[in-house]
């Protein structure tokens, strides 16, 4: 990709998935990947991690929360208008703890998957 680009919502396709997460893809690069994702009320994210990619996202609008740390054991809350970074490797799940969906828009860079499903984070 080259020059300059624009995605329109419309444009956007299917992006790596985790159950749990409607991603949409939007603009990807060898070393970027972008996109707008949706979690539904009381959704729980399955565990996963970014491989070597890490992940900066923006809350527009909804709650998000994220588990991670031994046993999963630690958490952050997030809300509209707040940046979460999220580093490579890093195994976690997303949940929405409010009564509306959650919408954010990622950034990660890095290279290889993008999207790593595993059982859950370590003890």
């Amino acid at each position: 990709m080259a020059g300059v680009v624009v995605v329109r919502p419309g444009e956007r396709v299917a992006g790596p998935s985790t159950p749990g997460m409607a991603r949409e893809q939007a603009i990807v690069t060898e070393d970027l990947w972008s996109g707008y994702v949706t979690t539904e009320p009381a959704m729980v994210s399955a565990w996963h991690h970014h491989g070597g990619h890490r992940t900066v996202f923006y809350v527009m609008e909804g709650r998000v929360r994220i588990e991670f740390g031994p046993g999963g054991a630690e958490s952050v809350d997030a809300g509209p208008g707040d940046f979460v970074f999220v580093d490579g490797g890093v195994v976690h799940r997303e949940s929405n703890p409010a009564e509306e969906p959650a919408t954010v828009i990622v950034f990660r860079t890095g290279t290889g998957r993008s999207v790593v499903n595993v059982e859950g984070p370590a003890d």
